[in-house]
């Protein structure tokens, strides 16, 4: 297996692009594997690789089927549900927390806001 080539920043040819790039214009890489590498050189330390698709092998995205939606309406309704009060918490609880903020900082809750 031979080395990938690799491009400098901004600099690749036509006909690669990243994972978001393919995204952008409605395509998915389609089971192949990465045809280029891209570096961003930094100071002092390791360069930002970026890996690049050949666009003319991509697929198109596959479209949303109902089955599709309802399995992800239901994963981030769970992830609105605190895990601690059981309640739907009305957001996406972050994981740094763990808990919906009520059940994270229970005294700062019952006082009254200032206006």
């Amino acid at each position: 297996m031979g080395a990938l080539p690799v491009f400098r920043w901004r600099l690749a040819p036509d006909g690669y692009a990243t994972r978001r790039q393919l995204r952008a214009r409605g395509l998915r890489p389609g089971g192949q594997g990465v045809a280029a590498t891209l570096e961003r050189p930094r100071r002092r330390r390791e360069p930002l690789v970026a890996y690049l698709y050949r666009v003319d092998l991509a697929k198109p995205v596959r479209p949303m089927t109902p089955g599709r939606w309802a399995a992800l309406a239901a994963a981030n309704r769970a992830r609105r549900i605190c895990p601690q009060c059981g309640r739907d918490a009305g957001y996406v609880i972050p994981a740094s927390l763990g808990t919906c903020v009520p059940c994270t900082y229970p005294d700062s809750c019952d006082s009254p806001r200032s206006v």
